[in-house]
């Protein structure tokens, strides 16, 4: 998440930049340099914008990923959004399988998930 899709996040959310370092638990200089550039947004900051970006969005009644991505059974039973009922949110759940194999980072998992269908009302602030 680079500067200007943090403060976009940050204006969908409709939140000022106090209110947005309460959310994300950090401080304001922390959230005025994300949005200035000084700072890159930390991987668990991204995560709870995002997050909280898909809700405000209704991704909760969306369908869940392994039926909009057609995963073979095998899959599904090893990958954790299945085991824990959140393929919703199947990009928020570390360990997931998508591409088959679990992604070693954050940044690694959002260059799939960023594409994916399953996080499409999320698109322009990836």
């Amino acid at each position: 998440m680079d500067k200007a899709q943090f403060s976009r996040a940050r204006a969908e959310l409709g939140k000022t930049q106090a209110q947005m370092a309460e959310l994300l638990q950090t401080s304001l200089k922390a959230v005025q340099s994300y949005e200035q550039g000084w700072r890159t947004v930390p991987p668990h900051a991204e995560k709870q914008v995002l997050f909280l970006l898909a809700l405000k969005a209704g991704d909760a009644k969306r369908e869940e990923c392994w039926t909009a991505l057609r995963c073979p059974p095998e899959r599904r039973r090893r990958c954790p959004a299945w085991e824990l009922k959140a393929g919703r949110f199947c990009w928020f759940v570390n360990g997931t399988l998508c591409g088959g194999k679990p992604q070693a980072t954050w940044r690694d998992k959002m260059k799939i998930c960023g594409s994916c269908r399953a996080m499409e009302s999320l698109a322009k602030f990836r």
